[in-house]
């Protein structure tokens, strides 16, 4: 299960009624790399695959593949705003060490393939 918070949804609602596409999803998903071996990665998609599972809160509709989900199960996504910005979080239980940016994580069973942070280029997409 991945849970959205109440002002994920709400943001999330907002950037979708932006899109083209009327009825897209928003994918989360998991890609090697990032300074800890993992980096979380986040857009919309109009298409769901075979080995997707859906969760549905707040009236988003969300993706994430198999793959993924078996380092992300248990994990909350936020919004958040502060003096110093805002945007979106994900806190995932799986993670036993995240980067300072909160960007990149490894698992107790999976170290991934770390690699040098990059501060310019962002690891993950945001939607």
């Amino acid at each position: 299960m991945i849970t959205i918070t109440d002002q994920a949804a709400s943001k999330l609602k907002e950037l979708l009624a932006n899109q083209e596409e009327p009825n897209m999803f928003l994918r989360l998903f998991v890609q090697p790399g990032g300074c800890e071996g993992f980096s979380y990665g986040m857009g919309f998609d109009a298409e769901r695959r075979d080995d997707d599972q859906i969760f549905e809160q707040g009236g988003v509709k969300v993706l994430v593949d198999a793959s993924s989900l078996q380092h992300m199960r248990g994990a909350r996504v936020d919004y958040a705003k502060s003096t110093f910005g805002e945007g979106f979080t994900i806190r995932n239980p799986n993670a036993v060490s995240t980067c300072g940016c909160g960007h990149s994580f490894r698992t107790r069973e999976d170290a991934g393939h770390a690699q040098p942070c990059d501060t310019a280029t962002p690891q993950t997409s945001q939607a």
